[in-house]
């Protein structure tokens, strides 16, 4: 497993936040289509015609496999994509010769937080770069 320093996860940050831009935009893209797919199976009729209903799960399975891609691309490069919704990725990292994970959400400007593996967003912590290896 390769470990980031908080520099070179920001240096990393303009491919990653691409990335990420787009998970963010196929997942609401997704959910659209899961919901409008739920009230289009909700309120049919036994005689009403399938095609809207079977044209939205093809959507929404072609856009679920754009966001496996996306994040297959972020795995590729080291880093765990934790939200999809919020665009919240992770750098695994090492702090004081422990694992622990830097912390980016899309709209932030840089990597300023961290956390415990086990601790996840709650758990951010502000990020102080001298003490990250």
């Amino acid at each position: 497993m390769h470990l980031f320093t908080v520099e070179q996860s920001n240096r990393t940050l303009p491919l990653v936040r691409r990335i990420v831009e787009d998970v963010v935009a196929q997942h609401r893209r997704w959910r659209e289509a899961i919901l409008e797919l739920d009230l289009v199976a909700s309120t049919a009729r036994p005689d009403d015609p399938r095609d809207r209903a079977e044209q939205l799960e093809r959507e929404a399975q072609l856009l679920a496999r754009e966001l496996d891609g996306y994040q297959r691309e972020l795995e590729a490069l080291g880093i765990q994509l934790k939200d999809r919704r919020l665009g919240l990725v992770d750098f695994p990292s090492e702090m004081s010769g422990r694992h622990v994970l830097l912390c980016w959400r899309l709209g932030e400007p840089e990597v300023q937080f961290w956390h415990e593996v086990d601790a996840g967003y709650a758990g951010r912590q502000p990020l102080f770069p001298e003490l990250v290896g």
